[in-house]
């Protein structure tokens, strides 16, 4: 069976992280996909995490400090668009989750022109044979807009230096999500 965007997502990330690894979490969220960079990375690696809701940003910590894996991750209050004031040395993956955080308001939604920003601030800091990985959940009005913007801004990278690949169910009903992979060339 053909596994949805979030399975594919983590297969993508386990492909190339490693202990010691540094990541970044640019949506955190409820914390599923910090703590499962964090373990990934383990103790000798470091995650960034980042939202701009209080709330994720607590829910993202609790989960952190039940799997006692906190003391090597930082969890931001802030935009992902405002990477580069956080970001030290190379990078090794970077993980999206698109649209609005499960169970609080439908108001408060990624945009792609910080994504974008997010974006080219971390093909910046990716090292060769890193991964940005984006989930896109489009099954409200921003996150169709969010996403038809990424798609066109995605293809326009370059092939020389990048790989981009896209996964969609084109016949199911109710916009499941979508997967973005950019891939850094090695060199």
């Amino acid at each position: 069976m053909i596994q949805n965007a979030l399975h594919q997502s983590k297969q993508y990330l386990k492909e190339i992280v490693r202990p010691g690894d540094r990541v970044i979490d640019a949506t955190a969220g409820n914390g599923h996909d910090t703590l499962f960079l964090a373990k990934l990375v383990g103790e000798t690696g470091q995650v960034l995490a980042f939202d701009i809701q209080e709330q994720a940003i607590a829910s993202t910590k609790k989960r952190l400090q039940e799997a006692d894996v906190s003391s090597w991750c930082q969890v931001i209050l802030d935009s992902h668009a405002n990477l580069e004031k956080y970001i030290e040395s190379p990078i090794r993956a970077v993980v999206f989750n698109l649209g609005y955080l499960p169970g609080a308001e439908h108001e408060v939604t990624t945009e792609s022109t910080s994504t974008w920003q997010a974006i080219e601030t971390a093909l910046k800091w990716l090292e060769p044979g890193g991964r940005i990985v984006i989930v896109i959940y489009h099954g409200h009005v921003s996150g169709k807009l969010e996403r038809q913007a990424l798609l066109n801004q995605v293809s326009t990278l370059p092939q020389e230096e990048v790989q981009v690949f896209h996964s969609a169910f084109l016949n199911q009903k109710n916009s499941p999500p979508e997967l973005l992979v950019i891939e850094k060339k090695s060199r």
